[in-house]
């Protein structure tokens, strides 16, 4: 496995999030870590393509092996949306508050709240090669947002099979033994285990 290994987001949340679920002995770097303060691309219409498209611009540009994930939330009463559009969903300004008032405003009245959190980890390695791996949670979008931890569209999702809190009412350690991204991690770490 390698001892150092990029993640190619700016996202603190996310970084938090994913260091306690690797290994001792693999160094989590960030960005910044790296040099790199560039907005990374992000113009492809998947969380594969969006995956895929930041973690080759890092290792091109930077020459580090890396991984980058894109997370969306499909809402099944809005034919998958906000999906790979999530962060965006409100507007550019990429702000969870405005995304999640968007959401709840038109989910108003539909008796169908179901939805998923979606995330693709994309593994750049230092042989050219890119490898993929998903993960998903199923759940449904409360009537309010509810909550303090987490991030991003948390506070409104309740993930299938517990007890009715939203992921913004768990510790980050309960979040991280069902999450998306958590999910997503295991394939990639799994993978890295077996080279």
């Amino acid at each position: 496995m390698p001892m150092r290994l990029c993640f190619a987001s700016n996202n603190a949340h996310k970084l938090d999030e994913i260091r306690p679920l690797l290994p001792p002995g693999l160094e989590l770097l960030s960005l910044a870590d790296i040099g790199c303060h560039e907005e990374l691309p992000e113009t492809q219409d998947t969380l594969e393509g969006n995956a895929r498209q930041k973690a080759d611009y890092v290792r091109q540009h930077y020459g580090v092996a890396c991984f980058a994930d894109d997370t969306g939330l499909e809402v099944t009463a809005l034919d998958g949306a906000p999906g790979v559009y999530s962060a965006r969903y409100a507007g550019p300004q990429r702000e969870a508050a405005d995304n999640v008032a968007k959401l709840l405003r038109e989910l108003a009245g539909r008796p169908d709240r179901t939805a998923q959190f979606r995330t693709v980890v994309a593994l750049a390695q230092a042989d050219g090669s890119t490898r993929t791996f998903a993960g998903a949670v199923a759940g449904s979008i409360a009537e309010a947002q509810r909550g303090t931890g987490g991030f991003g569209y948390d506070p409104v999702f309740v993930p299938a099979g517990g007890d009715g809190r939203t992921f913004a009412e768990m510790s980050g350690a309960e979040k991280n033994q069902i999450s998306h991204r958590a999910r997503a991690v295991a394939g990639l770490l799994a993978y890295l285990k077996a080279q």
